[in-house]
C-alpha cells in the first residue's frame, strides 16, 4: 500500500525531529532530509514542511535553496526560520526584533473563517523562539494571526497553498500545535492518515519476506525495546532462519545477561547467549577517554559477533535494531546543518571482513512509535516499557577508566536504584533512570571509622524521545531511602548525589 508522505526541509532545528514526530502522531508518514539535499522526485511527496533554524536569514550565510520544484506545486507549511525566509525573499522584510520573542505568547488575533486556523481561537497559547521577526509580509501575503508582540505571526500567501508562522505548533507547549497542523495536512493539503502501527508490521513483514527470501540472517540483540521489536519483526517474515546473538559485554545492569536470556525463551526466538565479559574488560583496561572506550567497545563487539556470525552455515544478512533519530544523528555537518553530538554504534555499516548485507526493518520509526508497533505485535509491556540503555551500557556511566570492582559497584548501585523505582511505583513514570559512578573519593563516617569511599550521582529524566529531557522530581522519601540503601548495601560507596540539570545544556548520559 502506498502512503502519503510529507517533506520536512531541516535548517537546522533542534525541533525538527519534533515536527516529524507531530505529523507521525497524526497517523501521517514523514521523512525529514536536509534543505540542501532535496529529494529529486518531489512528487512523491504530497505537502512540504520547511522547519526553524538557528540562523537568520539576514546572514550572509543564510540558508538559500532553490524551492521551485515545491512552491506553488504543492502545499507547503513554513515555520520560524521557514516563514522569514519566505518573507525575506519575496517582497516582504525582516528585521532585528527590539525583544527576543522567546517563550510562551498568546494568539490576540486570528482571522475569522480560514481553515488554517479551523477550531483554534483567540487567546491559544503558542511557543516563540527567534531573534528576528517579520516586519512586512510578502508579495500577496494575507496576515492571518498576531500575537501581542508578534504582529505578522501567522499568514498566507494569496494564490498558493503556502502558509508560514513564525511560533512553533511541533512543541507541547502551543497548545493547539497538532490541531494546526492537523488542519495544514489532512484539510488544506488532503493527506490521507493511514500511517498506523498496524498497517507498519503487515507491510514491513511482507517486504522483509521479498527482500530476505530463504536467506539467513544474524541479529544482535541486546535486550532493548528496538533490537527486541526488529527481532519479533524478523521472526515474523522468516521464521527459524533468524539467527540472534545477546552478547554480555560484562557492562550490562546486575543479573541483566540472565534475565534478559529467560525474558526471550518465551518469545520463541531463536537467541544464544555468549558471555564476552573479560574480552570487553580486557580492551577497556586503561581507556578514560569516553570516545576511545566506545570505540574499543565496538571494536570487540564486532569481533565477538563476527566469530559467532562464522559459525552459522550461509548467513548473508545482519540486522540492526536501528531506528529513524539515529539516521538523523548520524548524518554529517556537510551533509546537513545538523551536527552530530557523539558516534552511534550501531550506525554506518560494518567493516569489509564481514560481508553481510545490511536489513534495518525500523529505520523509518522513532521510539514511542517503535513501542507502539511492538504492542500491535503482542510482545510483553514490560519489555517494551523498558527504559533506553546506552549501547556501551555502564561505561559511559563509569567516568575514568574501567575496572570489574567499579563494575561490581555501579551493578549494585543501579540495582538498588531500579529496583527501588519499580516497587514505589515510579519506574513507568521516568523515561530513563540509571547511576554514575564519579571519579572521586570522598570523606565519610561509619560507625566509628572514617571512611575515604566512592560517590555515586543518581539520574531519572522525563523525556518522550530523548531530544529534550527534564530531570523527575523524586520523592524526597525515596531518595532518602534509595540513599540510604545504597550506602548500606554497597561495599566501596559512601555518599550519594541527585542530577538536576535538564537536556539541553545537559545530556541525558554524562559521557
Amino acid at each position: 500500500m502506498q502512503h502519503d508522505k510529507v517533506l520536512i526541509l531541516d535548517f537546522g532545528s533542534q525541533y525538527t525531529q519534533l515536527i516529524a514526530r507531530r505529523v507521525r502522531e497524526l497517523n501521517i508518514y514523514s521523512e525529514i532530509h536536509p534543505f540542501n539535499k532535496i529529494p529529486k522526485n518531489v512528487s512523491d511527496y504530497k505537502a512540504v514542511i520547511l522547519s526553524g533554524s538557528p540562523m537568520s536569514v539576514r546572514s550572509d550565510e543564510a540558508f538559500h535553496p532553490d524551492l521551485s520544484a515545491i512552491r506553488t506545486k504543492k502545499p507547503m507549511l513554513a515555520v520560524c526560520y521557514g516563514a522569514q525566509y519566505l518573507a525575506h525573499f519575496s517582497g516582504g522584510e525582516v528585521a532585528p526584533s527590539n525583544t527576543r520573542e522567546y517563550g510562551r505568547a498568546n494568539l490576540s488575533f486570528v482571522k475569522g473563517g480560514e481553515t488554517f486556523f479551523k477550531n483554534i481561537e483567540k487567546g491559544s497559547q503558542v511557543w516563540m523562539s527567534h531573534s528576528d521577526t517579520i516586519k512586512s509580509l510578502p508579495e500577496n501575503g494575507v496576515l492571518l494571526a498576531s500575537t501581542e508582540d508578534v504582529q505578522n505571526a501567522a499568514y498566507k500567501i494569496e494564490g498558493e497553498e503556502t502558509y508560514a508562522i513564525q511560533f512553533h505548533p511541533e512543541v507541547y507547549h502551543s497548545t493547539d500545535g497538532k490541531q494546526l497542523l492537523e488542519n495544514f495536512l489532512i484539510h488544506i493539503a488532503k493527506v490521507n492518515p493511514d500511517w498506523t502501527p498496524d498497517s507498519f508490521v503487515e507491510e514491513t513483514v511482507d517486504k522483509l519476506k521479498a527482500q530476505i527470501g530463504n536467506d539467513k540472517v544474524v541479529l544482535g540483540l541486546s535486550g532493548g525495546v528496538d533490537s527486541s521489536v526488529a527481532a519479533m519483526l524478523l521472526h515474523k517474515a522468516i521464521g527459524e532462519n533468524l539467527y540472534c546473538i545477546f552478547v554480555n559485554n560484562g557492562l550490562l545492569r546486575k543479573n541483566e545477561f540472565t534475565d534478559v536470556l529467560e525474558q526471550y525463551k518465551g518469545m520463541g526466538l531463536n537467541v544464544k547467549g555468549v558471555d564476552a565479559s573479560a574480552r570487553f574488560l580486557d580492551a577497556l583496561a586503561g581507556l578514560s577517554d569516553p570516545e576511545l572506550k566506545r570505540k574499543a567497545i565496538g571494536r570487540v563487539f564486532i569481533e565477538v559477533f563476527d566469530d559467532e556470525a562464522h559459525q552459522i552455515q550461509d548467513v548473508k544478512w545482519l540486522a540492526q535494531g536501528t531506528i529513524y533519530p539515529d539516521v538523523i544523528e548520524s548524518v554529517s555537518a556537510t551533509g546537513g546543518p545538523s551536527a552530530t553530538i557523539k558516534s552511534h554504534h550501531n550506525v554506518g555499516g560494518l567493516p569489509d571482513f564481514m560481508k553481510l548485507k545490511i536489513v534495518e526493518p525500523l529505520k523509518a520509526l522513532f521510539k514511542d512509535e517503535v513501542r507502539r508497533v511492538g504492542a500491535s505485535m503482542g510482545m510483553d509491556k514490560a519489555l517494551l516499557g523498558r527504559h533506553p540503555f546506552p549501547g556501551p551500557g555502564l561505561a559511559i556511566r563509569i567516568l575514568g577508566d574501567i575496572t570489574p570492582e567499579k563494575v561490581r559497584i555501579l551493578q549494585e548501585v543501579d540495582a538498588v536504584f531500579i529496583n527501588g523505582l519499580k516497587k514505589a511505583g515510579l519506574y513507568d513514570k521516568v523515561w530513563q533512570a540509571g547511576a554514575i559512578l564519579l571519579p572521586v573519593n570522598s570523606v565519610g563516617v561509619m560507625g566509628d571509622e572514617r571512611t575515604y569511599e566512592k560517590c555515586v550521582a543518581l539520574r531519572a529524566v522525563e523525556s518522550t524521545d530523548g531530544m529534550t529531557a527534564d530531570w523527575v522530581n523524586l520523592p524526597y522519601e525515596f531518595l532518602q531511602k534509595t540513599s540510604n540503601d545504597i550506602i548500606n548495601k554497597v561495599k566501596g560507596v559512601n555518599r550519594v548525589v541527585y542530577d538536576i540539570s535538564s537536556k539541553p545544556p545537559a545530556t541525558i548520559e554524562w559521557e
